[in-house]
């Protein structure tokens, strides 16, 4: 049988997840094969590169419209491409993205065993977050192995009548990769974000990505982080900009003569930790936040409506503010008054062994024992 597993990464969180997978890999029997799907190719590489990896093969995607139905259309095949040549033991799928559900599909059509690290997150919402809880949903109808981050995660599952023999909890390798980069207590690459901290106030760290945000709801978070500085000048804002142009010209048309706010282009990994670590507050849309933060200690103010990491929210780490303006000035003034703290409780998303577990599922169950990985399907043996 391989013993090579291939893992996909389109993106940078997901390479980010996969990096301490693909680490752990050798120690457990197994070759881990790191293939940049061309999703979005240099942060995937940029999310690789503070564990010392880069991608072993690259999938050259040639996109015009940038839609989501291109970007499926085209990956598809690719990947497919890929692993017949490979034929690998397993595939390695991450998350919720375009990359995840091709890479599954692809694999699942070659009869070859879904692995899917971070399952089990739900909404319940197919609009929020769009288009990533279909993708999951999708991906978990497919995989042979859901690798679940937390109780919760897997009890959803479960719901969905996934068997209990074809769920491990792990927690979520985010906090591995979080803890391992912040052992390195690397000064950051960036001037701006060095002279961000170097004020006397405490730092607020605002990042802003979701595609269903776009149209109104970015706006509204950053005219209320406007506000915000307005209300506590000794404070600083580092806003990591979203590539997309749309969203570049929201943001300096909001903040572009706002002092206090230092827009940076994307920020690699460690410099990202360096910030989140020395945080007192978040304002995000991001899933990853939301799980890292607890990490440091700080609280996070989520700009949405829903959250699939209900824990952050349950354990008293995040709070549901939405994009609405006033929930958002409202929620922030609170922690900045130093009216509410974060909870004296742990990491609700794991302890940093997450991948050390997720690879004993993977090699247990690739055992000549273990029947979860077994195909049953048409062309069984």
């Amino acid at each position: 049988m391989s013993r090579e597993l291939v893992l996909f990464a389109g993106t940078r969180p997901e390479a980010i997840k996969l990096a301490p997978i693909a680490l752990a890999a050798e120690e457990f029997g197994f070759r881990a094969r790191l293939v940049a799907t061309g999703q979005h190719p240099e942060m995937v590489d940029q999310g690789l590169a503070p564990f010392g990896l880069v991608p072993d093969e690259r999938i050259q995607l040639s996109r015009v419209d940038g839609t989501l139905s291109e970007l499926f259309a085209r990956l598809v095949p690719e990947a497919d491409r890929v692993l017949a040549a490979r034929r690998p033991a397993a595939v390695v799928v991450q998350g919720d993205t375009g990359t995840t559900l091709a890479g599954a599909l692809a694999a699942f059509w070659q009869h070859i065993p879904v692995v899917h690290l971070e399952a089990g997150l739900r909404t319940g919402d197919l609009s929020s977050p769009f288009p990533e809880e279909a993708n999951r949903q999708l991906v978990s109808r497919i995989a042979a192995l859901h690798l679940a981050p937390t109780p919760a995660a897997a009890a959803a599952l479960r719901a969905e009548g996934v068997p209990d023999e074809k769920i491990v909890v792990t927690g979520n390798t985010v906090v591995d990769a979080a803890q391992c980069v912040a052992r390195l207590d690397l000064p950051p690459k960036n001037s701006a974000v060095a002279a961000a901290f170097s004020g006397p106030g405490p730092l607020v760290l605002v990042t802003m990505h979701r595609r269903e945000s776009w149209r109104s709801g970015i706006g509204e978070v950053l005219s209320a982080v406007k506000q915000i500085a307005q209300e506590f000048p000794d404070v600083r804002f580092v806003l990591p900009s979203h590539p997309n142009p749309k969203v570049r010209q929201i943001v300096h048309r909001i903040l572009g003569t706002c002092d206090a706010v230092t827009v940076t282009e994307p920020l690699d990994y460690p410099d990202l930790i360096w910030v989140l670590s020395r945080s007192a507050l978040v304002v995000t849309d991001s899933g990853g936040i939301q799980e890292e933060a607890p990490t440091f200690g700080v609280p996070v103010l989520v700009a949405r409506e829903t959250t699939e990491r209900r824990e952050a929210v349950d354990t008293g780490w995040a709070r549901l503010v939405g994009t609405d303006f006033e929930r958002v000035v409202t929620a922030a003034r609170a922690v900045l008054n130093g009216q509410e703290k974060g909870p004296a409780i742990g990491n609700p998303f794991g302890a940093g062994d997450a991948a050390e577990r997720s690879m004993a599922a993977i090699r247990d169950c690739l055992a000549p024992s273990g029947p979860v990985l077994a195909w049953t399907g048409p062309g069984a043996a």
